[in-house]
C-alpha cells in the first residue's frame, strides 16, 4: 500500500477543529510544530495597505500527517474546509510520496510501522 505525507502550514488558531475533523476521517497520527514564517505577502497583514519590503515572520503552525494514498483527496478536502477563511494566512498544503517507513522501536517497515 502506498502512502503520502501531507504537510500544512497555517495560522495558529485552527488546530482543534482540524484535529477533530481528521480524527473523524480515521487519521491516527499527526505532528504539529510551532513555527514562524511568511508566504508570498512577506508577512503583510491583510488590513495593511502596503506590502512589506522586508519579510516579517509571523507565528505559524506546521502540521504533518501520513496517510494511505486512497484517502489523500479526502484528507486534503477536509483540511481546506477547516482552514478556509478567505483571508491572507489560511495556509498552504504540500503533498509528497513516502518511499519508506520504519518504526524504530520494533524495526517494522511499511504499513506495519504505521499501525
Amino acid at each position: 500500500m502506498e502512502v503520502s505525507k501531507i504537510e500544512v502550514i497555517t495560522s495558529m488558531n485552527k488546530l482543534s477543529g482540524l484535529k477533530r475533523a481528521l480524527s473523524k476521517l480515521g487519521v491516527t497520527g499527526m505532528t504539529v510544530i510551532q513555527a514562524i514564517g511568511c508566504g508570498v505577502q512577506k508577512g503583510t497583514y491583510e488590513y495593511v495597505t502596503e506590502q512589506n519590503e522586508e519579510m516579517e515572520l509571523l507565528p505559524k503552525q506546521y502540521i504533518m500527517v501520513v496517510v494511505e494514498n486512497e484517502i489523500v483527496d479526502k484528507v486534503v478536502d477536509v483540511i481546506k474546509k477547516e482552514l478556509y477563511t478567505g483571508h491572507i494566512g489560511d495556509g498552504k498544503i504540500f503533498i509528497s510520496p513516502i518511499s519508506g517507513i520504519v518504526r524504530v522501536r520494533t524495526g517494522e517497515e511499511g504499513m506495519e510501522a504505521l499501525k
